[in-house]
């Protein structure tokens, strides 16, 4: 899988996870489409992509033996890295830690894990 295409399959796993438990209508920003995504955030998708991809490959695909909140947790800890790089002074909901997060954005990252997990098994 080409760099785009692991950040591309991470944003479409956001979006599909964002539509699945997001409570209500979301922001439009939370599911934009990848051709609307703005670069900054095109590049952090590939980058998490590529930090869960190494994990699974380092592994030896033993990785997904993780819980869904420990897959979840990589997920959120890895974007907020992202978050530090792309931003400066970034907003705190972008920082927060993962017990900070709302529930549907838990299960939204796990779901991303998973989602990694299963093209690059």
């Amino acid at each position: 899988m080409t760099d785009t295409e692991g950040a591309r399959l991470f944003r479409e796993s956001w979006i599909a996870g964002v539509r699945k438990h997001f409570p209500g209508e979301p922001k439009t920003g939370y599911v934009t489409p990848w051709d609307e995504t703005p670069e900054w955030e095109r590049q952090a998708a590939g980058a998490v992509y590529e930090q869960v991809r190494q994990l699974l490959d380092l592994s030896d695909g033993h990785a997904s033996r993780l819980s869904r909140e420990q897959k979840s947790r990589f997920v959120a800890t890895a974007w907020t890295a992202q978050m530090f790089k792309h931003f400066e002074d970034p907003k705190p909901g972008y920082v927060a830690d993962w017990p900070d997060l709302p529930e549907w954005q838990q299960q939204t990252d796990a779901d991303i894990f998973e989602a990694i997990e299963g093209a690059v098994g």
